[in-house]
């Protein structure tokens, strides 16, 4: 098996050479692909650019003479992220590793996205230090900041890069002492405001036998959630925390894409979800809101965290598409709805309570909801430990249903 380093060998060849160099001296295996579209390469690669071309259904010619720089980035990102798959699900690739600038960036974590998590995965580059979530999306992709650009090896060029090669030798060389048990795995969806709801549902499963995961509900973590369903990791979900869909309506900065609650109904997953967080959506600092809002509500979670709360007709549209997205599902589905608050601050005395809002989600719910999905009503806030308890039993109940219950 082989570390795969993905770099631009036209432009970058000379470091990406070094960083060979390195991992070889630790006798570690390495296969070098370029994705260099403008020039020949400065090393020999073992994948050439013409053959990452190809897996991405075009040809280096074609990039060369008639694409646009953003097609042929995206071109070889592809052809990049088939050839690692398939490296790695032939047992030839055990980490990748990156170097460059905004374009292999964006070539090389493509590639390293397409992996699996657990994979080594380590990008040198000049676009660490600022928004990562491009490059990172939902995997476990490491960003090192190469702090002086990629151009030419010098003493802190040689010194970043040797250290990112180093530290990909330590991930493959070394097996991490965990231990894994084979139980059933539940993922769980947690903001700040649903926190006590989740704690108790966890220590509950857990009890029974089961493994959770939980995933922060800041727009990558739903999606990474859904991804890792779509992989089988996941066996149930109790999705607690449906908050990213307000952001995707209404134009939050976590919102998790229009797929969200699609994976497990497409996938017959057994899941237990709840309107966590929907009284709200999130932006960053209060002077960063745009200025459409300016008339809205908010709290000031903290200073890089501002909340602004949902409209009872954002509520209702929210009920249509969460209702629509339930009613799809192919495997056991319940619906939970906490009618005396949906968070932490949306219950009696606290600042995002608001009754006609939390009413128009409930009724658009009900009103759109297949007859095929459990629905449970409780008087009671999300964070009540009855409510709390009572969806982790009914998602217990499912999973000893369909065979996927702890032994």
């Amino acid at each position: 098996m082989s570390v795969v380093i993905v770099g631009t060998l036209d432009t970058k060849g000379e470091e990406v050479g070094f960083a060979r160099d390195v991992l070889r001296s630790q006798g570690v295996d390495v296969h070098v692909i370029d994705t260099g579209v403008m020039g020949e390469p400065e090393i020999d690669p073992d994948t050439t650019a013409s053959e990452v071309a190809e897996a991405a259904g075009t040809t280096l010619e074609h990039l060369r003479d008639d694409a646009e720089r953003g097609e042929a980035m995206e071109a070889m990102g592809e052809g990049a992220a088939a050839i690692a798959q398939r490296m790695h699900d032939d047992g030839e690739l055990t980490g990748v590793l990156g170097l460059g600038g905004s374009g292999n960036t964006s070539i090389a974590t493509t590639a390293m996205r397409a992996l699996p998590v657990g994979v080594p995965k380590v990008m040198v580059s000049t676009m660490a230090s600022g928004d990562t979530e491009p490059y990172v999306g939902a995997k476990d992709v490491m960003m090192l900041y190469s702090v002086a650009d990629i151009e030419g090896l010098n003493q802190l060029s040689r010194k970043v890069i040797a250290n990112a090669a180093l530290a990909m030798v330590g991930m493959v060389e070394n097996e991490p002492d965990v231990s894994v048990e084979d139980r059933p795995t539940i993922g769980v969806t947690m903001f700040g405001v649903t926190t006590p709801c989740v704690q108790t549902a966890r220590a509950y499963l857990e009890e029974r036998g089961y493994e959770t995961i939980v995933f922060h509900a800041t727009g990558t973590g739903g999606r990474a959630m859904e991804d890792l369903v779509r992989q089988g990791v996941i066996d149930g979900v109790l999705d607690v925390t449906t908050t990213e869909w307000a952001d995707e309506l209404v134009g939050g900065v976590l919102n998790a894409g229009p797929d969200r609650l699609d994976a497990a109904a497409e996938t017959g997953t057994p899941q237990i979800v709840s309107t966590g967080a929907l009284d709200m959506v999130n932006f960053g600092p209060r002077d960063s809101v745009p200025a459409e809002f300016e008339d809205r509500h908010f709290h000031i979670h903290n200073p890089q965290v501002t909340l602004m709360r949902t409209t009872p007709e954002e509520n209702a549209e929210l009920g249509e598409i969460i209702a629509e997205k339930l009613s799809a599902a192919t495997g056991p589905t319940a619906l939970y709805l906490p009618l005396s608050g949906v968070s932490m601050i949306d219950v009696e005395g606290e600042d995002f309570h608001d009754p006609e809002a939390d009413a128009a989600l409930f009724e658009a719910l009900r009103e759109n909801l297949a007859e095929s999905v459990e629905l449970i009503e409780m008087e009671t806030d999300i964070n009540d430990e009855e409510f709390a308890r009572a969806m982790a039993e009914k998602l217990d109940e499912y999973m000893q249903e369909a065979g996927l219950g702890p032994e």
